[in-house]
């Protein structure tokens, strides 16, 4: 089992090199909260049904060397094998015809890590391209940008010069204007004819006083 284990290392220390497209693993990067549980997905395109996926994590752990850990494989027959030291609970696979979905339940932060897939062939190994997991209580939100308030500035309104118009005029207003009218034409023309009258009784009174 050890040998093993140490073929296993040995190989995923060279997944850089030996990375294939037959291996394709969804998503790429994943974010989750603490105590969910996360789905990982690795689909072997040009293997058999009854080709075996292997999964290995590569452990994120701050001031300790990284390494790699042998998590579980499974196929097709049900047949399912736990590394070392993988808490079975926490985690299962199924596979369907040629893909692979690993279950990690209950993530902590310490699951942290990059999570690969791999099938061994003959004699070459083939991984995927690997799933970045990041677990943690809460999430930093990204900072909306703060607007700027703008302040308006006050302008001075200098009065209006125009004049303003009086009210429209109505039938009263009309009414009036034209009763006006109408009493200054007769009372020019009672004193025009006041006004002739005096006149000839003035001629009249001059011819009689020059006889």
């Amino acid at each position: 089992m050890g040998l093993w284990l140490g073929l296993l290392f040995v190989s995923s220390q060279l997944a850089a090199l030996h990375s294939s497209f037959a291996l394709q693993q969804s998503p790429e990067n994943v974010k989750a909260q603490t105590n969910t549980t996360v789905d990982l997905t690795c689909e072997a395109k040009t293997f058999s049904s009854s080709t075996r996926i292997y999964w290995l994590r590569r452990l994120k752990v701050p001031g300790k060397d990284r390494h790699h850990e042998f998590l579980v494989v499974g196929d097709s027959t049900k047949n399912t094998v736990y590394g070392e030291h993988v808490v079975r609970e926490k985690l299962t696979v199924r596979q369907e015809t040629t893909r692979s979905i690993l279950s990690l339940k209950s993530v902590k932060p310490e699951d942290s890590g990059a999570y690969f897939c791999m099938t061994i062939g003959s004699p070459e190994l083939t991984f995927g391209k690997g799933t970045q997991l990041s677990v943690a209580d809460v999430f930093p939100t990204t900072a909306q940008p703060t607007k700027r308030t703008t302040t308006k500035r006050r302008r001075c309104r200098f009065p209006s010069l125009v004049t303003q118009k009086g009210p429209p005029c109505g039938p009263l207003t009309l009414g009036l204007l034209v009763t006006g009218v109408l009493i200054l034409l007769v009372s020019l023309g009672v004193a025009i004819h006041l006004y002739c009258l005096q006149r000839r009784a003035r001629l009249r009174f001059m011819k009689q006083f020059y006889k």
